[in-house]
């Protein structure tokens, strides 16, 4: 492996702008991975992994991981303690860092199966839940995501949220929600919105045999109104005591249960 013991080292800052920035992240089509485990997943998973940096004390520490990230990376760069702390989003780095190349997950309607179940985030923005909910969509089986706005899917934060799921997992971008879902229901699917309101459907009374896509919107602004006209009901989760609504990946765990029980 290649040394690197300086933080400004040309790659080091390559490195840290694609972790730093969504709009260079699509630009060069790569996003940055930080810790043994996710690496590794990403291996496992076939994710194209273009450089990999490593600590002295990960390659002891953490050896059957790096080993698994380095047989699939083009290039490999042993790096300084200094260049770690650099290239690190955490407060407990284990010193082990990738950069991959970005998953195909635009909108692609022939992505979709019509007798699936999806979760779909409009507009969510925070990285924490966006991760968590692909994470809870994977483990309890659900056909795939569907993201349309909100926070980039290849931030840091969401990567480690989703703790390798997104690599797995039918994850689709959709520029337009309402128009993609007015496609889907077209197919015979239905379209649920959820929506913290008395008036709308219970989400223990709406059918949820066949297709289904299930939205769930902005931490703050919920679901906009277009696509809650697209959809085929709005649906809420019955609440007791004084809360008002629900944190978007508590509200999607939820969601995602009802979908698959």
């Amino acid at each position: 492996m290649e040394k690197i013991t300086s933080k400004t080292n040309d790659r080091v800052k390559y490195a840290v702008k694609i972790r730093d920035s969504a709009t260079f992240r699509k630009n060069e089509g790569l996003f940055f991975l930080e810790g043994a485990r996710l690496c590794a997943d990403a291996a496992l998973s076939k994710v194209e992994i273009r450089q990999l940096f490593v600590t002295e004390a990960a390659l002891n520490k953490y050896s059957e991981y790096v080993r698994l990230a380095e047989e699939c990376a083009e290039r490999c760069f042993v790096v300084s303690a200094e260049v770690a702390q650099k290239l690190s989003d955490t407060s407990n780095s284990q010193g082990v860092f990738c950069l991959c190349k970005m998953l195909d997950k635009n909108a692609n309607i022939g992505k979709i199966k019509y007798n699936g179940k999806y979760i779909a985030l409009e507009g969510v923005s925070n990285p924490s839940n966006f991760g968590a909910v692909v994470r809870t969509a994977e483990a309890v089986g659900l056909d795939g995501v569907i993201v349309s706005g909100g926070c980039d899917i290849y931030n840091p934060k969401s990567q480690r949220a989703a703790m390798g799921s997104l690599f797995r997992l039918n994850v689709i971008e959709a520029e337009c929600l309402p128009e993609f879902i007015t496609k889907v229901r077209a197919s015979g699917m239905k379209v649920y919105a959820g929506v913290p309101a008395e008036s709308a459907k219970k989400i223990t009374e709406v059918d949820m045999s066949g297709g289904v896509v299930f939205i769930v919107g902005n931490e703050g602004n919920g679901i906009t109104d277009e696509t809650c006209k697209a959809s085929t009901d709005l649906v809420t989760i019955p609440m007791k005591g004084r809360a008002e609504s629900l944190n978007a990946a508590s509200a999607a765990a939820i969601i995602i249960w009802e979908m698959m029980r």
